[in-house]
């Protein structure tokens, strides 16, 4: 089986968003809002193999699904959007950019100028 990663994020404009920086494939999957432990248990059954990615907003309700990921799947990366941006659908691309970037991502060039 292919390794793939996997970005979870909160809703569909962060989803939107990362796709138009990310110059590859990755699946991203929506929380939409706040969820249970089951649920997130059930939305990456599929992925268990995978290297998975926590890519949340900077608010109580992200900081909730990512400590439900610390505890859950200890195994998760987590990538932080800068706190003056609150949320990853409003962060600035470039930003985002980077931060996917250092993870080891691919990047569009034109967001990291």
């Amino acid at each position: 089986m292919e390794f793939r990663r996997i970005v979870v994020v909160e809703g569909g404009a962060d989803r939107k968003r990362l796709q138009k920086v990310l110059a590859e494939p990755v699946e991203i999957i929506c929380t939409n809002g706040t969820v249970s432990p089951y649920r997130i248990e059930e939305l990456l059954a599929p992925y268990e193999d995978d290297q998975i990615y926590v890519f949340v907003d900077a608010d109580d309700s992200g900081e909730s699904i990512r400590t439900l990921f610390k505890r859950d799947f200890p195994e998760a990366l987590h990538l932080y959007t800068e706190r003056v941006y609150r949320q990853v659908e409003t962060t600035p691309y470039r930003t985002l950019a980077a931060i996917l970037l250092a993870e080891g991502f691919h990047v569009h060039p034109e967001f990291l100028l």
